[in-house]
């Protein structure tokens, strides 16, 4: 959610971001003449009450009771307005910082460095389902009993998930992360107050409807909502946690995308990162959450690019994003991996999550949020960058250990 007082005071700039969201700016106009009616109409309605307080006093009871007529009149618009002002709050995406790329979608993303060596076969190049089917990736079964866009993993394809978890929770508890495995399913609310919005509108969501709940994208959805009414101690920020979680998406708009495999699935597993921080420290925050999905990338040896995404193409709460896209040999392109981004208080509204200030004024963190490793994806890359010419994989050396073997298939 916006702060009403940042559209309040700096509506151009607010329009202007909004715009290279892809949000019609003409939102924050309809905003502002509602928020104006109601600032108004609550002046009113104090009066009255001011007047109703008197009449009391003076035990004036018809006088009393005209102007707690009043009042549940002014209290109904008043209640009209606050609605309409939320539904309008609902569809502005958060402001991007200045510096994001601007353009409509990831055409406009701009590559900040690439890093590491792509392979150099001698070999015809196999892509990850010839190289895993049926031993270790099998859609084929899943499509009888699931239905598309679902996969098992079989057999070392198993453990190489548990392997990669373990590389993430291992290295992210080192760097002071507290592991979390969170709920998979949360209330509307929550989901909304996150910033979701588009997310539920957009179908994405998978919904039930006889509980009320919403099964979740991403460990995000419901780390986030942790401290929702809380007000966090200074010196306890920042709080970071790396979550595990399966994660479920419909995929909508991706329609004809990556339909076979497990590039673009309904059922994911994912590790996490998510932190609460102080609105000075987030940047810097940011760049952590970067340099860590840098460092656990490194330590798989796989040829990935970092780049800044455009603000068209950035999410919904975001107001800066960057994603790791990973060399994939049997596609010859990168493909998106990991993506981690700092939603300044966005979501903090939403949730109305605060930290004490060293003045004692309480004001809403920050939250950032980045992938460590998206499970599937991450299989994907290292079957096809560590091929062998006998249509096996090599495991990567920080993996073998825990794999128990340095070559499958």
């Amino acid at each position: 959610m916006l702060d009403i007082k940042l559209l309040r005071e700096e509506p151009e700039r607010v329009k202007n971001g909004v715009k290279n969201k892809g949000a019609d700016p003409k939102l924050v106009d309809r905003f502002l003449a509602a928020d104006v009616t109601w600032r108004k109409l609550t002046e009113e309605t104090e009066k009255i009450r001011a007047e109703q307080k008197k009449a009391s006093e003076a035990r004036d009871v018809a006088r009393g009771k005209e102007l707690k007529a009043e009042v549940q009149e002014k209290e109904t618009k008043l209640r009209e307005l606050e609605e309409e002002r939320n539904d309008i709050l609902d569809k502005l995406p958060n402001v991007p910082f200045d510096n994001a790329p601007i353009g409509k979608d990831d055409t406009f993303n701009k590559v900040l460095r690439e890093v590491g060596e792509k392979p150099d076969f001698n070999f015809p190049i196999k892509d990850y389902l010839s190289l895993s089917e049926p031993n270790l990736i099998d859609v084929e079964r899943a499509s009888k009993v699931s239905g598309s866009r679902f996969g098992y993993l079989k057999n070392e394809a198993v453990f190489l998930e548990f392997a990669l978890v373990d590389l993430a929770m291992k290295t992210l508890v080192a760097e002071g992360f507290t592991p979390v495995i969170p709920p998979v399913m949360v209330r509307p609310e929550v989901m909304k107050g996150m910033g979701k919005v588009k997310f539920l509108e957009d179908k994405d969501a998978f919904y039930l409807p006889e509980d009320n709940l919403y099964l979740v994208g991403s460990s995000e959805h419901s780390i986030g909502p942790m401290y929702g009414n809380e007000v966090l101690k200074l010196d306890e920020l920042p709080r970071r946690y790396v979550g595990f979680s399966t994660c479920f998406r419909r995929e909508a708009g991706s329609y004809g995308k990556d339909t076979k495999g497990i590039l673009r699935v309904h059922q994911f597993d994912k590790v996490e990162m998510f932190s609460f921080t102080t609105p000075q420290e987030s940047v810097k925050e940011h760049k952590l959450f970067l340099a860590l999905q840098e460092k656990l990338m490194q330590a798989l040896k796989l040829p990935y690019r970092v780049v800044a995404i455009a603000t068209g193409d950035m999410g919904w709460g975001d107001a800066e994003q960057f994603d790791i896209e990973t060399w994939l040999p049997g596609e010859n392109r990168y493909r998106e991996t990991q993506s981690c981004s700092n939603t300044t208080d966005f979501q903090a509204r939403g949730l109305n999550i605060k930290h004490r200030a060293v003045d004692g004024k309480t004001e809403f963190v920050h939250t950032l949020n980045g992938t460590a490793f998206a499970i599937g994806r991450i299989l994907v890359a290292i079957f096809e960058n560590y091929q062998t010419k006998e249509g096996k994989i090599n495991i990567p050396k920080v993996l073998q250990a825990y794999v128990g073997k340095k070559v499958i298939g």
